[in-house]
């Protein structure tokens, strides 16, 4: 008798553990596939053992190399905390590292010019971000979403004339 009720209402109920376990181990290996191991960076032959990406952002290039390492970051041959200052810029340059979980697995050099001490740090996560992906292309879902991988286009805008700055205008004397 497949068709009577205790053998219907059975069967779905061995069922449902399935359905439900399915979805958990799929989630698993989800979450598995978005955050790449850092082991994934292959080394480069000796003539050029480097990943390069070039970041800009307002008037500041920052050339940007990347080799698998032990998490040595240099700007402009000093320690990234000697060259950037502010606790702001400190954090932003390892966000890329960090989304991507590769802090300790690869050693960064910059070269950076140009612009400010902010213009800079932006442009230095650019280029990190863009040698990242070069490095491994599993990383670059991460750090879009995090839209690291967008160049910001904002720039000063120009002093007009007749006006003191770019918007700000001559005090208007009535007399």
């Amino acid at each position: 008798m497949p068709d009577s009720p205790d053998t219907a209402a059975s069967d779905p109920t061995p069922a449902e553990p399935a359905a439900t376990d399915a979805p958990s181990t799929e989630s698993q290996a989800s979450v598995e596939q978005t955050t790449p191991a850092p082991d994934k960076i292959k080394t480069l032959p000796k003539e050029n053992p480097y990943y390069w990406g070039t970041g800009r952002r307002k008037a500041a290039v920052a050339r940007v190399r990347i080799r698998p390492g032990t998490g040595k970051f240099i700007v402009n041959k000093r320690e990234v905390d000697a060259f950037f200052c502010i606790d702001k810029d400190r954090k932003a340059v390892r966000t890329p590292l960090n989304v991507s979980g590769t802090t300790k697995a690869v050693d960064v050099f910059v070269n950076v010019g140009g612009g400010g001490i902010s213009g800079q740090a932006g442009a230095v996560v650019l280029g990190l971000a863009r040698a990242l992906v070069k490095a491994n292309a599993d990383y670059e879902p991460l750090l879009r979403a995090k839209r690291l991988l967008r160049r910001d286009p904002r720039r000063v805008e120009r002093k007009k004339y007749g006006q003191r700055g770019a918007r700000r205008r001559f005090q208007f004397s009535k007399r």
